[in-house]
């Protein structure tokens, strides 16, 4: 069967009496480069163990397979049950657990089910609508080298922006704190069926050995982040007064003026390793005053 074939895919699913589900963000790929592509900028071995979520009908998951030592995907809707128990048969190095992404223990399942994988990655076309909870999953985690996945194209540049621009988030800072990002492609919504309203791009990130910069405290810095981008029309002095309440106003633009920023910088002009500084220079403050 060819799993990225429109016709064939209609004819299985209608065989085994699947409708596809919105809520649950269904849109299965249609486009054999597109899988292939993917699988390839996963960078897999014999050696590697794959961990896949969403894996739809399966034709990302036999791509894999073909090229791992073993491939776990999580798939939420027991309704595909029948259909990969078809499309992957006689694949044994394949497994599907069907559970909520979102609520399984990672460490546990990698304990569980990888034993032997010299190297552990991430790769999968993401339902789009746990794209951002389940990669700050998988980045807390710490097991995987790389995640190589597919998501909405928008969530992509915030993810893989700098600063000064109108992608870069507290998102941005998260994910590239931990890991290096990259925008590999686009793909098209007429790449998948049914086609969704969005355009969608593939990005691999790869875990650093360190973060980009040094830093004391990495949770105050981490608060600082999200308070700068949560008001972020607010200058960051301003910003940060209100959601730092154990540093003074003065304080903030003292440690602001240190870094040689004007008073009336915004939080999105800061770069990774300015945060870092600021976190550090606010630590400081606040040990000269006690």
């Amino acid at each position: 069967m060819e799993l990225t074939d429109i016709n064939q895919i209609k004819e299985l699913l209608s065989r085994h009496g699947f409708r596809f589900s919105k809520s649950m963000g269904q849109n299965f790929l249609c486009r054999s480069w597109v899988i292939e592509q993917i699988a390839e900028e996963a960078k897999i071995t014999r050696e590697t163990g794959v961990l896949e979520i969403g894996p739809g009908i399966g034709c990302l998951t036999a791509e894999l397979a073909g090229g791992a030592k073993k491939v776990v995907s999580i798939e939420l809707d027991s309704a595909l049950n029948p259909v990969l128990a078809e499309t992957l048969s006689g694949l044994e190095n394949s497994e599907i657990i069907f559970a909520d992404a979102l609520k399984i223990n990672l460490s546990e399942l990698v304990s569980e089910h990888f034993e032997g994988c010299k190297r552990l990655v991430v790769c999968a076309n993401l339902p789009y609508n746990i794209t951002s909870p389940i990669l700050t999953a998988l980045i807390d985690c710490k097991a995987f080298e790389s995640v190589t996945v597919m998501i909405q194209r928008e969530v992509a540049r915030r993810i893989c922006a700098t600063s000064a621009s109108k992608d870069y988030s507290a998102f941005s800072v998260f994910v590239q704190w931990h890991m290096t990002a990259k925008m590999l492609f686009d793909v098209s919504p007429d790449c998948f069926i049914p086609a969704p309203k969005v355009h969608s791009s593939v990005i691999r990130l790869e875990r650093r050995q360190n973060p980009p910069s040094a830093v004391k405290d990495e949770a105050l810095m981490m608060t600082l982040v999200r308070a700068a981008f949560n008001q972020r029309r607010k200058t960051l002095a301003n910003a940060l007064s209100h959601a730092l309440p154990g540093f003074s106003k003065e304080q903030i633009l003292s440690a602001i003026k240190k870094l040689a920023l004007p008073e009336t910088v915004r939080g999105e002009a800061l770069s990774i390793e300015q945060f870092a500084q600021l976190a550090d220079e606010l630590l400081s403050a606040r040990g000269e005053a006690v």
